[in-house]
C-alpha cells in the first residue's frame, strides 16, 4: 500500500446500481465513484441524462464503471470519451488521482435466471472472468468492479424456484484471489443489492482492504441505500 500525506484526507463518495435513480450526496469531496448498471432501460436518452447528473456534482474527479444492466455501452465504447476533464469511464482500464492507482472493470459471472436482456459484459464460467482479472495491475490501489468477491458482501436471495431461506453467495471466487494478491486500499462494487454495506478493518485497527458494496437499490430495486463515504 502506498502512504497517503498524513495531513490531507481524502473523501471518497460511492454508489453503485443506480438504475437512472440519483442518490443525494453529502456535498462533494475528492472521488465519487460509480460502480456500473447506470440506467433503468438502457436508452441513450438516459445515459445522457446520467452524465449532466454526474458530472455535476460537486468532486475532483467522477469515476464510472457499467454493469450488466448497460448493454449500451458495450455496444457503444466510446460513448463517454470526450465527456469532461472531471468524469473518467473506465473498462479494463486505469487511472490515476493523486498518487492513487484505479482500475474499473465491468465484468460479472452469468447467473440462473439471469434476465437476458441484461447480459452486458458477461461471461459463463469464473474461470473466464479470472482473465479479465489478471488485466488488473499488481499494484492498483482502488479497484472497482461491477462483481463482488466471493464471501464478500455478495449474499442474494435465490430469485428462482425452489426458494429457500438461506442466502447464496454469488461472488467471484477468482476476484477474490486477485484481491488477496493485489491488496488495494479500497475495493468498491455493487450488482448483488442485498449486500449493501462497508466493511473497514481499520475498525479494528488493521490495515487491510477496505470492502464496499454500494448498490443503491435494494433487492426491489427500490433506492433506499445512500451513497457510502470513505475517507482515506
Amino acid at each position: 500500500m502506498i502512504n497517503l500525506d498524513e495531513n490531507k484526507s481524502m473523501i471518497i463518495d460511492i454508489t453503485s446500481d443506480l438504475h437512472s435513480n440519483y442518490p443525494f450526496l453529502q456535498g462533494g469531496g475528492d472521488l465519487l465513484i460509480i460502480a456500473g448498471d447506470l440506467t433503468s432501460s438502457d436508452r441513450e436518452k438516459e445515459y445522457d441524462d446520467f452524465w449532466r447528473w454526474a458530472s455535476y456534482q460537486d468532486y475532483k474527479k467522477v469515476i464510472v464503471i457499467a454493469g450488466n444492466h448497460d448493454n449500451f455501452l458495450q455496444k457503444n465504447p466510446d460513448y463517454f470519451k470526450d465527456s469532461g476533464d472531471n468524469f473518467i469511464y473506465l473498462c479494463d482500464s486505469g487511472y490515476e488521482f493523486e498518487g492513487l492507482k484505479i482500475w474499473g472493470s465491468p465484468w460479472i459471472k452469468k447467473f440462473k435466471g439471469i434476465n437476458p436482456k441484461c447480459c452486458a459484459f458477461t461471461v459463463d464460467t469464473d474461470e473466464e472472468l479470472a482473465e479479465k482479472w489478471k488485466l488488473i495491475p499488481d499494484d492498483t490501489n482502488i479497484l472497482i468492479t461491477h462483481s463482488p468477491p466471493h464471501g464478500i458482501l455478495d449474499k442474494i436471495k435465490p430469485r428462482i424456484p425452489p426458494r429457500i431461506d438461506a442466502m447464496l453467495h454469488v461472488g467471484s471466487d477468482s476476484l477474490l484471489s486477485r484481491v488477496a494478491d493485489i491488496k488495494p486500499i479500497l475495493h468498491c462494487f455493487g450488482h448483488t443489492h442485498e449486500g449493501y454495506l462497508m466493511l473497514d478493518p481499520r475498525d479494528d485497527g488493521y490495515k487491510d482492504t477496505i470492502y464496499v458494496n454500494a448498490s443503491y437499490v435494494n433487492e426491489n430495486y427500490e433506492p433506499v441505500n445512500p451513497p457510502i463515504r470513505v475517507v482515506l
